[in-house]
């Protein structure tokens, strides 16, 4: 097998297929592989051959655009409709009157054609059974909370990346200020105060009798004297 070569991906045929890789959402080293090249040989062509670069380019650009597109619906919500069908064979007489009127317009424009490629070609195109549209089922679908989060993170970084987690540590921030002041004025309060500022509570049992309470020398436990 010969080795591939930037020579041969210079058609607009090729550079579409190289867009319909990248649109479908082909990494470069799978695109590399389908070329039967390395990634590095790859990225030196993107370089040296713009066509090759915008062409990869321009199908990126597209799967990324759908890919915003389907994340937009579904932050904002949307409606899908599914469409069940029946398969029914098409009349003889209709069946052959379709191809053979394919089969004179694609004759003209692939003349090189023979009768039978021309014959297989109509085949192809115009099917034996149609499909008959039954029954139509649309869904209304809420806006997803996760998807307008993603996109709010990523389209307004500044204004809601991690928001509840700023917050969060600016309530914690807040507070522990807080309680570092309260702390620093109890102990200023502490320090600057006088011993008169200090009361002294004394505890005294209340059954026990007071010594001398009337200052004649008897404590109360002897009988005054006479």
């Amino acid at each position: 097998m010969s080795r591939a070569s930037h020579k041969d991906w210079h058609s607009k045929e090729q550079l579409e297929k190289l867009v319909g890789w990248a649109r479908d959402g082909l990494t470069d080293e799978q695109i590399a592989k389908n070329i039967g090249i390395r990634r590095p040989t790859l990225y030196a062509w993107k370089k040296a051959h713009p066509d090759i670069a915008d062409a990869l380019k321009k199908g990126k650009e597209v799967v990324d655009v759908e890919v915003e597109n389907a994340l937009l619906k579904r932050a904002l919500g949307t409606t899908t409709k599914t469409t069940q069908y029946r398969m029914v064979k098409e009349d003889p007489d209709v069946l052959k009157a379709k191809r053979i009127k394919y089969l004179n317009e694609y004759k003209l424009e692939h003349p090189e054609l023979t009768k039978q490629e021309l014959t297989v070609a109509a085949a192809l195109a115009i099917p034996t059974y149609k499909r008959i549209p039954m029954v139509e089922t649309v869904q209304e679908l809420p806006p997803d909370t996760k998807a307008i989060i993603f996109w709010l993170k990523n389209r307004l970084p500044e204004k809601y990346r991690d928001q509840s987690f700023r917050q969060l540590n600016e309530a914690q921030t807040r507070k522990a200020i807080a309680d570092a002041d309260r702390a620093e004025i109890e102990n200023d309060r502490l320090r600057n105060a006088k011993d008169s500022d200090i009361t002294k509570i004394v505890f005294t049992d209340d059954l026990k009798p007071d010594d001398d309470q009337n200052g004649d020398g008897n404590d109360g436990t002897d009988p005054k004297p006479k």
